[in-house]
């Protein structure tokens, strides 16, 4: 039933936006047990990394995932050092395929503070994985040389209330193992669990 009613309000959001000739903007609530985050998606703005977020929340696919990974100033191994959270299906099988790549350079939407970005390895293998940003951090925008290829991630959100939970869970204690060098010292001890994710009514 809940899958329905979803489903119903994300086809009419569509439609509603479709008749304005663009689409609406849609938010989104994300409840874990460490408080509340409230996330507007910019579906405008970045169609398809926005849309097959979404997605994920109508489908319940996102409720008793979880955030993962913190990483800061200090654990960081990239170029340049950036802070962030991570969240999402982890290592378990993405219920969709991979998206399209959406940078920052077509879509306009840098990687500030609360901004809300989809992780990835390579090119247009983006698919159930998702970080926040906390602070600015344009090394994670087109042509900066985090990522060896250019491309940047891609943003398709903002936090709107919510970043002081955000910042608690980047305060999070750590294990030191990790599957990956790259990653050890990030991995959450005790993850965040997301206990739902629903889109709030406009």
């Amino acid at each position: 039933m809940r899958n329905l009613v979803f489903s119903l309000l994300y086809s009419t959001l569509l439609l509603t936006s479709a008749s304005h000739g663009q689409q609406a903007d849609v938010k989104v609530l994300m409840m874990t047990y460490l408080g509340e985050i409230e996330i507007e998606l910019y579906q405008d703005r970045a169609p398809v990394t926005a849309n097959n977020f979404l997605r994920l929340v109508t489908g319940e696919h996102l409720d008793g995932s979880s955030f993962y990974r913190t990483v800061t100033y200090a654990n960081d191994r990239g170029s340049p050092r950036i802070e962030v959270i991570q969240g999402g299906l982890n290592q378990d099988a993405s219920p969709f395929p991979p998206i399209r790549h959406e940078s920052t350079a077509e879509t306009g939407i840098l990687h500030e503070d609360g901004v809300v970005s989809m992780a990835r390895g390579e090119v247009g293998t983006a698919s159930s994985e998702f970080f926040i940003c906390i602070g600015d951090q344009p090394g994670l925008d087109h042509g900066q040389a985090r990522n060896a290829d250019g491309q940047g991630f891609a943003a398709f959100g903002r936090v709107r209330r919510g970043m002081d939970v955000v910042r608690a869970i980047n305060r999070q204690a750590t294990r030191t193992d990790s599957d990956s060098e790259y990653t050890a010292g990030q991995i959450i001890a005790e993850p965040v669990t997301i206990l739902s994710v629903t889109v709030l009514e406009q």
